[in-house]
Order: C-alpha cells, then structure tokens, then sequence
C-alpha cells in the first residue's frame, strides 16, 4: 500500500501532468495569434513597456525549453515560441517576462528561490545517493544527512510554486491589456495552467517522497 501510494501515484500525477501541458501546448501553438507578433516580439515590447532595458531576450533549442535566466537577466524563448505567432507562444514569452519583473521588482519568494538553489542542487545530486548508502550499510548518520539534503531540494520546489503562479497572474494581466482579444483569454489561461499543474505534481511528489523517507527513518528507530 505505501508502494502504491508514494511511488505509484505521483509517477502517475507527474505523468498527467506533463501529457496536459503537451496538448495544451500542441493545440494552442497552432492558433495564431491576433495580435500577429513573434514570442520575441513579445517579451521585447512588455519589457520596454516595464521599463526593464537590461535584461536580453534569446532563443534556445530544446522544446518547453523556456525559461528565465536572473543571473544572466536573458529571457530565453525555445525555437517555436521565440520565432512563431502562436498564441500559446504569446503566453509562454508573457509568463517568462513575468518573471523578469519579479526579479526587477525584488519579488521576496524569487529572489529566496534564487538562494537556495545552491542547497537545492545539492540535494537533488546527493540526496537520493546518501539515501540509498544509509540504508544498505545501515548508516544512520548518511542517511540522515540524505534525507536533511533532499528536503533542501523539496524547500525549492515548494519556493516555486508561488514564483510560478505569479508570474502566470502578470502575464495575463499584461496579455488582456492590447495583446490578446477577449475570445483569447481563456485559451491562454489554459496554456498558463496546464504549465503550472507540471509544477504542482512535481511539488506534490517530492513531498510525497519526503514523507514516506521521514516514516522509513521513524521505523529504523
């Protein structure tokens, strides 16, 4: 039973929600968009708008590629979304620009994301090791120091949830401002909220997988 609860299914929540963002993305990448303007098109003109001159904004291969970079304040579009008028595309260069105004702005869970990301790494690259160590020599201590790591990396993932949802609400109280037409709201919303479910599961499956960790340590006591 606590196989199937936490393995089994947020393998499949993590699984739902990456085939609802793909079809959200699939169908609505081919609707162009009335406003008839590039994703790069797109980010430049909000950012200028922002008044934010110094952050780029790139293309980068890979499909669902796209992200913000605060470090080297680049906006950076995948291939379709950067060249094409799409209207999924318009919403995905809308959230990642969202996320250049918290950043411009000092938004606090962004910029504490942004500092934990050091431990965060850590943990996602040592957690599970240390984890596996501690319990095949049955070193408390390792598998101590694992489980402390990968809670570091489960911090960032619950940091993110509000980074996300906050860029989403920006991007689309920018959008219906001239750059979508009221029939275009709701599609782009579907876009913005598939995108955000691959973060909930994702979210709610480390926290899972903590869970289960802490009542496997609680058992060896």
């Amino acid at each position: 039973m606590s196989f199937l609860f936490f393995i089994i299914i947020p393998m499949l929540l993590v699984g739902w929600a990456q085939m609802r963002v793909r079809s959200a993305f699939n169908k609505y990448s081919r609707v162009p968009s009335t406003a008839g303007i590039s994703g790069a098109e797109t980010a430049r003109r909000i950012l200028n708008e922002q008044g934010i001159y110094d952050v780029a904004v790139e293309e980068t291969g890979g499909a669902l590629s796209d992200h913000y970079d605060p470090r080297s304040k680049v906006v950076r579009l995948s291939s379709e979304n950067f060249h094409g008028h799409s209207l999924a595309g318009l919403a995905v260069a809308a959230h990642e620009v969202g996320h250049a105004m918290q950043h411009a702005q000092g938004y606090l869970p962004l910029n504490f994301r942004h500092a934990i990301l050091p431990v965060a790494n850590l943990g996602s690259s040592l957690g599970m090791p240390l984890i596996m160590a501690g319990i095949f020599f049955s070193a408390t201590g390792l598998l101590d120091i694992g489980i402390l790591l990968f809670a570091g990396a489960v911090l960032f993932q619950l940091v993110t949830l509000p980074v996300e949802f906050n860029a989403s609400s920006r991007a689309m109280a920018i959008l219906a401002q001239g750059y979508i037409a009221g029939d275009e709201v709701r599609p782009a919303k579907k876009v913005l909220n598939a995108a955000a479910m691959t973060y909930v599961a994702a979210t709610a499956t480390a926290v899972m997988q903590l869970v289960h960790l802490l009542l496997l340590r609680g058992s060896d006591d």
